[in-house]
């Protein structure tokens, strides 16, 4: 069993049915998935540049990316419906334990002048979404290896009803949130 979920087992677990007074087990809110998603818009200039977001995608995550497609023509931007311009990855059970271990506890403290993710980055669901500027900050990315930075999205959905229940969940899980 991975450390994380451990963690929620024995310490968040407790904490929350205290906290909130839930009567049964299957009330306790738990994440349910973690969505990565990397929009590469040179991709419609560089298909090279899609080959590069996937890889770096795939080495973050441990899970092979599926390829995004535009949904419509955009003719300013040279944009035809069906084009390849981005890739995301949806990670559940053992590996998205893991990849919130690692971005929690190894990756948000590599990032420059960081002093905690926002609080107010909650959906009104219990779901939070959080960007990231550069991929550089997962410590499996090699950095002479990149050819461009990019940035990602990454959302946590939970099954808590609220965002003040999602926002507890996450600081007890150890989310960096700031004061």
């Amino acid at each position: 069993m991975d450390r994380l979920q451990e963690k929620y087992r024995q310490e968040v677990v407790p904490a929350l049915t205290e906290k909130f007074g839930y009567k049964n087990v299957m009330q306790l809110p738990k994440v349910e998935k973690v969505i990565i998603n990397m929009g590469v818009g040179e991709a419609v200039q560089n298909p090279k540049a899609l080959d590069a977001a996937i890889n770096d995608l795939t080495v973050i995550s441990g899970q092979k990316p599926l390829t995004t497609r535009a949904k419509k023509s955009l003719a300013a931007w040279k944009l035809r419906q069906g084009m390849a311009i981005g890739c995301k990855v949806t990670l559940r059970g053992t590996r998205m334990y893991q990849f919130l271990d690692k971005f929690m506890n190894v990756a948000l403290p590599r990032v420059r002048d960081f002093r905690g993710v926002s609080k107010t980055a909650f959906d009104g669901r219990g779901n939070y979404a959080v960007g990231i500027k550069e991929q550089l900050i997962f410590p499996e990315i090699d950095y002479d290896k990149i050819d461009k930075i990019r940035g990602m999205n990454i959302v946590i959905v939970t099954t808590a009803k609220t965002d003040e229940e999602a926002q507890e969940l996450l600081r007890l899980m150890g989310m960096p949130f700031s004061a």
